[in-house]
């Protein structure tokens, strides 16, 4: 049984791989930005895409796995390495999924540590808002804060 097809198959599923990965990273780039700025709508539309590609790498990272089962290797970093000893671009290639892995990973992390921030600030503020429901705040003709309740209500005589 000769390897060559299935180094090809390898071969091209890592080069699949780091095409992705980049993309994953431009929309984790896209998810930063719109974080920031507080877009929730055009997070929405983008955390489709986002769960899509991040699919689209688990059946890659999946079908390379059930690759190398089938040539009776591990799915470790050294199998591919020896594999693809022949194959110089291939194994640039890897090392570039393995860069890009970890800066995948740092932006998730800020963009997770983002969406934390922004859920605390709405939080705070939803019980800001709830509070003054529940008890507005009503002031005298000097600014000063004085109790609910007691008085006359609105449209009473």
């Amino acid at each position: 049984m000769s390897l060559q097809p299935e180094l090809q198959r390898l071969a091209a599923l890592i080069d699949s791989e780091a095409v992705l990965l980049r993309a994953f990273i431009t929309l984790l780039e896209r998810e930063e930005a719109l974080l920031v700025a507080g877009d929730a709508d055009a997070l929405l539309a983008l955390s489709h895409d986002k769960t899509d590609r991040f699919h689209k790498l688990q059946r890659l990272h999946s079908d390379r796995a059930l690759l190398l089962g089938r040539m009776r290797r591990p799915d470790t970093d050294a199998s591919v390495r020896e594999l693809c000893a022949p194959l110089p671009d291939t194994l640039a290639r890897w090392d570039e999924i393995h860069a890009l892995a970890r800066e995948a990973q740092r932006r998730n992390a800020l963009n997770g540590k983002l969406v934390a921030e922004r859920m605390q600030h709405n939080q705070a503020a939803l019980s800001v808002l709830l509070s003054a429901a529940n008890r507005p705040q009503l002031y005298d003709s000097a600014g000063m804060a004085r109790p609910t309740g007691g008085g006359r209500h609105l449209g009473s005589a």
